[in-house]
């Protein structure tokens, strides 16, 4: 992954057990290729899977869009078990935000 990605995803693994307690799932996606998801999931031992989204489909459905017309957009969603959306929090720029967000979200459900 990326360099930006890093401070966002560094946040989920500390505080995993905190969603583990609140019997949720974490499930990371980007646009970056297998290989590079390996790589930085065995590096970071990471404690939940990477999806990639290569051709950006899971982006275009979720309607992430891009920062500035061309940086990759980084949003969280919580998910229900039903598989209904309950919360967006969309931010490039204030990325340790989102895991309290999905924390937050995620005790309201």
């Amino acid at each position: 992954m990326n360099g930006g990605m890093w401070g966002r995803w560094s946040s989920y693994p500390d505080r995993y057990d905190q969603f583990a307690a609140l019997d949720s799932e974490i499930v990371g996606v980007s646009s970056d290729s297998l290989q590079s998801h390996r790589r930085f999931a065995d590096r970071m031992q990471l404690p939940f899977p990477l999806l990639t989204d290569e051709g950006g489909i899971a982006r275009r459905i979720y309607g992430v869009e891009k920062t500035l017309g061309f940086i990759p957009g980084r949003a969280t969603f919580v998910i229900d078990k039903t598989g209904i959306v309950r919360h967006i929090y969309v931010s490039q720029f204030a990325p340790a935000r989102h895991v309290d967000e999905a924390l937050n979200a995620l005790r309201k459900l």
